[in-house]
Formats: structure tokens, sequence, C-alpha cells
């Protein structure tokens, strides 16, 4: 075990060797207050530094002192380096405590804590396990301040090995019992994938506190698992502990991604009588979680009555006009931000390219990418890129989205060039096509999602052969294709919908209810769009398939149950299907109702015959 972490470790300490990094900062100092007094004993100048350094609050107090200890050649004095180095870590110079570090012969554990703990804090992982295995080399025993830290440099490096391997050195280290210990192994397995195992040391716990509630909450709710995380929201409150800022941020979140609409407006009840409407981070999440259960204005009578709002608050307020398709909306939101002398930052640029791609402002996202540098002197990250390449890919500009990949500072990935190959498919590109999905697939062979899309352009051209040619690549590279369903809220219960679903209850009558409709919607024009059949059947089968989708059976199912005049909220996974897409507008102005309809890009509100998108999508 050593072995394996020495090997994944040893190169994350390269360079520390070299001390002239932190010798620069000390060196301007004058020579006069390094002059040694060779009358006074040594014992006297080391309690005289560490007198010094009890009062040190600031890097160059802290700078002085240590230049000290080097000036009376006291740099090897054990007590004073470890005060040092842990000052030096309070102060976020960790790479200058690791150097101290080294000088020290014989760390206490304590100060091992310290150093693993200062790496992980600041997202060095690599560093933090590297010291971790170190200790153990040494022979100083992990306890149950070291494990939390290196678990949580193995969740942040998403490495399941070593976070096995750490689990077994805190089970033969005696601290398998500690809840701190345990809430880090919960959060450990699920931000490495391994939901099941964190529930295991959930359930195993005899002393569950606050800390491990939350983690397991937000494990569920980060890893899709959104109806478990409202279940152990409910379990946690029954249980009496107290709820916290993050078990209310993973609640509102799992509302959100079910579009929950009832159960959010319920803990938005209890938000307020806990305490913690008061909290921004909070209120920014309900006023999110409203926008994407598709009550926007809502949202914004809350985002209007917030009393400080901070960037996060406004860029949430400006995402949701962006994935409603309001982009006009966003970019009068945003020049109220400036009004209201709020920076922008990069997350907020995310948003508003956003927005402008899914109304199509070409010219107003050009405007807003170009000013990220020249006004806000914000460096674009890949994230701000993306968002660049899909409005220029949504606007047929695929050359240019090719050539901004390109030449580019940052290393393009494989999402920056999935979206491109949406846009390939929206404009039936298939040579352009072909030559991103070369490139996607060296960067990630195993992406189901990429495979499918290229699947599907090719199903789109009749080109049935290389259909199968890709499914077989899937199949070969183990790329499992995620499985479509569509949500809907009923009696506040969540009811999920597969393609061709006959599982649930009012299964006939929903299938007998869109049979019923069929005849009306032709009577108006609608024709099924069967291209969005990616099999090789005939054209019925085609017709046949595309009327039991899963975003159809849903929106089937909520108008069976609700009462007229009821909006129908629709969540799906995946991209709504074309010819559903095209449906619903006929099914909007058959029944009279408003059809909301949310899809893994943005909403679509269907009214009277018409998309608020404007087919533009």
């Amino acid at each position: 075990m050593k072995a394996l972490f020495h090997s994944r470790t040893t190169v994350f300490f390269n360079g520390f060797s070299n001390i002239n990094l932190l010798f620069s900062s000390i060196s301007t100092l004058s020579t006069k207050t390094l002059e040694p007094i060779q009358s006074i004993p040594v014992n006297h100048i080391a309690l005289s530094i560490f007198s010094v350094l009890r009062r040190c609050s600031c890097l160059s107090s802290l700078n002085r002192a240590h230049a000290k200890i080097f000036a009376y050649g006291l740099q090897y004095e054990t007590d004073l380096s470890t005060k040092i180095a842990i000052l030096y870590v309070s102060l976020d110079r960790v790479d200058a405590a690791r150097i101290v570090f080294g000088f020290i012969g014989n760390p206490c554990s304590y100060l091992w804590n310290v150093m693993i703990r200062g790496y992980a804090s600041q997202g060095q992982f690599g560093p933090s396990l590297g010291l971790y295995s170190n200790m153990m080399q040494k022979g100083t025993k992990p306890d149950k301040f070291a494990f939390p830290f290196a678990l949580k440099s193995c969740a942040g490096l998403s490495d399941l090995n070593l976070g096995k391997l750490v689990h077994q050195h805190l089970v033969c280290c005696g601290c398998s019992c500690d809840v701190f210990v345990n809430a880090a192994l919960i959060d450990m397995y699920a931000k490495c994938g391994e939901i099941g195992t964190a529930r295991l040391v959930f359930d195993k716990m005899v002393v569950r506190d606050l800390v491990s509630w939350t983690s397991m909450i937000s494990s569920y709710a980060h890893n899709g698992c959104n109806s478990e995380a409202l279940e152990f929201f409910d379990l946690m409150r029954g249980s009496g502990v107290q709820h916290n800022r993050v078990s209310f941020l993973s609640v509102l979140l799992a509302c959100s991604n079910l579009g929950a609409l009832r159960k959010g407006e319920w803990l938005h009840s209890y938000v307020i009588r806990t305490g913690f409407g008061s909290d921004s981070l909070v209120a920014t999440a309900i006023i999110d979680m409203y926008a994407k259960c598709g009550s926007l204005d809502l949202a914004r009578r809350l985002f209007d009555g917030t009393p400080v709002k901070d960037v996060v608050c406004w860029s949430a307020m400006i995402a949701s006009y962006g994935i409603h398709g309001l982009g006009k909306q966003s970019l009068d939101l945003f020049n109220d931000m400036l009004k209201a002398q709020v920076r922008p930052n990069h997350v907020t640029f995310t948003c508003i390219l956003s927005a402008c791609s899914h109304s199509g402002l070409l010219e107003e996202g050009k405007r807003f990418f170009e000013s990220m540098v020249e006004e806000f002197e914000i460096a674009p990250k890949l994230n701000n890129y993306a968002c660049m390449v899909d409005l220029l890919g949504r606007s047929g500009q695929l050359s240019e989205a090719v050539k901004l990949i390109e030449n580019m500072p940052l290393e393009g990935d494989a999402s920056i060039w999935g979206s491109l190959l949406g846009a390939c498919r929206t404009y039936g590109n298939l040579d352009l096509a072909e030559k991103i999905a070369d490139r996607i697939f060296e960067l990630d062979p195993s992406h189901a999602g990429y495979h499918v899309l290229l699947s599907n352009i090719y199903a789109a051209k009749s080109r049935w052969k290389e259909v199968e040619k890709v499914r077989k690549s899937m199949t070969r590279r183990g790329a499992n294709k995620i499985q479509g369903f569509s949500l809907i809220e009923f009696n506040n219960v969540v009811h999920k919908f597969g393609v061709g679903d006959r599982s649930h209850p009012q299964s006939d009558r929903i299938h007998v209810f869109l049979e019923e409709l069929a005849a009306p919607m032709k009577r108006l024009g609608y024709v099924p769009l069967t291209d969005f059949v990616l099999h090789d059947i005939e054209e019925e089968a085609k017709e046949e398939a595309l009327l039991y989708h899963s975003e159809r059976l849903a929106v089937a199912f909520g108008l069976i149950c609700t009462s007229p005049g009821t909006v129908i909220r629709v969540t799906k996974n995946l991209r709504i299907c074309g010819d559903c897409h095209n449906a619903f507008k006929f099914i909007s102005k058959i029944v009279n109702r408003v059809i909301i309809v949310r899809d893994m890009h943005r909403f679509h509100h269907f009214e009277d015959g018409f998309c608020s998108c404007g087919d533009y999508w």
C-alpha cells in the first residue's frame, strides 16, 4: 500500500528542495536586525522569538521573525520551526510552510496534520496525499485529524483506489467510529461515484450528527439521486437533527432537478420558519429552484425582494432568464447589476453568454465575450469558450466556431467539441460531424452521449450501416447509453416515465388519451416528424414509436389528472424530441393548456399552438 502511495505522490514534491522562494521574501530585511548577539543565551533568544511569534498576525512580521531564526542559527530548533510552519499555513503560505517543514527532523503528528490540511484546504490534493504517504513512511501513525483531509484529497482527485486505501488505514488505526472521519468517507465515496458505498458507511454509523446527515443528503443530490435526497431530508427532520445551510442547499438542488414545485414551495416556507430566509446563498438557491421548476415570475419577485444581492444572486437570475429563452431580459438584468456596482465574474459571463446562445443573440454575445478581457479584465475560462462555441454553432457559424476552439489559449476538452457536434446535427453537416467525432473520441472514448449524437446524425441521413458501426463501437468501449426519462409532479409525488412505459398505474388511460388526441392533431395540420425515429423500420411503425416518447406520456398523465386550466410542468433528463416539440404545440391548442417542458438545455413554454423558443433550440 505504501508503494502505491509513493508511486502516485512522488511527483508532487518536485521543486521543494529550492528554498530561494522563501529566502527572497526575507532577504530585504535589515542586516542590523539579523546581526547575532553572541552574549545572549540561545534559550533566551528562542523565548524572545516565541513571544514575537505569538503576536504575529501578518506575513511581514512572520518573515521578520523567521529571518531572526536564521540569523541566530535556530532553523533546526524543532519547536520554533514547528510554530513558524503552522503560522505560514494559517496565512495561506503552505508552500513556504513546506520548506520550513523540511528543516524539522522528526515532525510531531499535529504538524503533519496541519500540513496535510493546509494543502487539502487550498485544493492542492496531490501534495496533501504526498505528505500523508510521507507521514506513514516515517512511522507516524495517522489519526482522526489526518484522515478527513486525506479523504478530501482523494475526493478532489476522484481517485477511488487511493480512497479505499485510506479507508483501510483508518480502520486499522481505530478511527472508523469517528463521526467526522465517517462524514469524509461518505463524501469521498459519493464524489467518486460510489453512492451505494457511501450509504453503507452511513448505515453503519452508531452516532449520526449534522455533518453525517448533511454529507449523505448532499451526496444523493449531487449524484442525481434526487428523490433519495428528499427522503433523507425528511428522515433527518424526523430524527431531531437541526438543518443547516448545506442541507437546505442540497435539498433545494434536488427539487430543482426533479422540477418538484410543490415540494419546493413547502421547503421555501420551512426555510423561513427555521430562520434561514435571510441567508443569501439559501435565498439564491430558492430563486434558482423556482426558476428551474418553471415559475419564473415568482423567482423574479423573490429576487427583487432580496435586500442584499451578491454576484451569485445576480448571476442566478440572469441564468434563469437565459434557460427560459428570455435573452433580452438577461441582458437588461446584467446592465442593472452593473448599475448596482456589482462586479461580474466568469460565472456571470457564462450565464449571459448562455442566454445569448438560447435566444440567438449572436452579435450581443460576441460583444460580451470581447468585453470580458477589454472592459472587465477577466480571462475567459473553458466554460466561457464553450458558451461562445455553442452560440456560434446554433447560429450556423460552424467554421468560425472551429477556429475559436483551435485558436483559444486553453486546451479544448470533449464537452466543447461536443457542443459543436450538436450544431452539426442541427445543420446536417455530416463531414464536419465525423471530423469532430474523431477528436471527441480521442479525448473521451467512453462517453455514451457523443456516440449517440453521432449515431443520430447518421440515422437522420438514413446511413444505417454507420449507425450500426457506432453502436458496436459503444459496446466495445463500454459506453452505456443514458436512458431518457421524463418527470412530472402530482399530489406531491414525482412520477417518472420512460419511452413506451407501461409500468405506471394509469398507463392504459394515458395510452388511450394519446391515441384519441391523434385525430384532432392531424386535423390541425400535425405531421409526424419520423426523422426523429432512429431505427430502420417502416413509416407506420415510426409514427407509433413517436407516440409513446417519455415526455408525451408525462404530459398526457398531467392532462388526465389535473383540472382544466392547470399548467403542466414536465422535466426531461435529455434533449426534447423534435417531433414531441412539434406535437406539444398542437396539443396546447387543442386542450387550451400551458405546457412547460424543461429539457437538459432549456425551457419550452407551449401555449395556443406556439413555443416560447420560436423553434430556435
